[in-house]
């Protein structure tokens, strides 16, 4: 990792069973544009096969994967770690689980997937390179849960997160907030959509939520759920995507 980013998100992946009806999604929702890539050993599958970049104007910070066999489809962050061996190590001793080893991202960096003790999926990445996390395409991340506590000392030990008080405890929502102080998530309690106990959701960054919601609608996704929020200037809605993909709009 040549830029400290330790405790981060600094990607996301979206694991879909049909790529060219996701990327014309989020095209016209949030209006991201795509870079097509050619892997000689792709990570997910190996060989040479195609990676989709999506990009927020030059910024990237997601892509799109055919679903691996041994994944359900829906959407992964990645959280930068110093060493990702260790820590997907003392994840498992955490009561975590390991889904996929460590594993090198030819030109990237080293990645790993992990599932908390709640059964939430989690991707780790060491970076090596420079390039700074991205911010425009998503904002604070929403962690669903049909419990009422968030697994916090088990990411307190991996990422060095910590709980604080949003004002929202009677509506069960709680700040997860990062090493450098800031916000990287938001705990909600409530039952996730896809039967899991938990489950990590992107919020993506719109510029009117209220248009982007009816576009998803139009295109098949589905709401679920409302999100509270500490302004009311803040418009925030949980949907599903076509594909089955949870993800969160959220007013840039």
């Amino acid at each position: 990792m040549t830029v400290d980013k330790a405790g981060r998100i600094v990607w996301h992946d979206l694991f879909t069973t049909d790529r060219q009806r996701a990327m014309a999604f989020y095209k016209r929702v949030a209006g991201w544009n795509y870079k097509t890539e050619r892997a000689t050993d792709f990570a997910w599958g190996g060989g040479e096969q195609d990676f989709v970049l999506a990009l927020s104007g030059d910024e990237a910070g997601a892509g799109f994967v055919e679903v691996p066999p041994e994944l359900r489809r829906g959407w992964v962050a990645y959280v930068e770690v110093h060493d990702v061996d260790a820590t997907a190590a003392h994840a498992a001793k955490l009561g975590g689980t390991i889904v996929r080893q460590p594993f090198e991202v030819p030109g990237v960096g080293r990645n790993a997937l992990l599932r908390d003790p709640l059964g939430a999926l989690v991707g780790t990445s060491l970076s090596r390179h420079n390039f700074p996390a991205p911010q425009r395409q998503f904002g604070v991340e929403v962690y669903l849960s049909d419990a009422t506590t968030f697994p916090e000392a088990f990411y307190a030990q991996l990422f060095n997160w910590k709980l604080a008080s949003l004002g929202l405890e009677p509506l069960g929502a709680a700040a997860v907030v990062g090493p450098s102080g800031e916000d990287v998530a938001v705990h909600l309690s409530a039952k996730p959509p896809n039967g899991e106990q938990a489950i990590w959701i992107p919020s993506l960054r719109v510029h009117h939520a209220e248009t982007a919601l009816r576009d998803a609608e139009e295109l098949g996704a589905i709401s679920f759920s409302n999100v509270p929020s500490e302004s009311a200037q803040q418009y925030s809605a949980l949907l599903r995507d076509p594909d089955g993909a949870s993800l969160c709009l959220q007013t840039a």
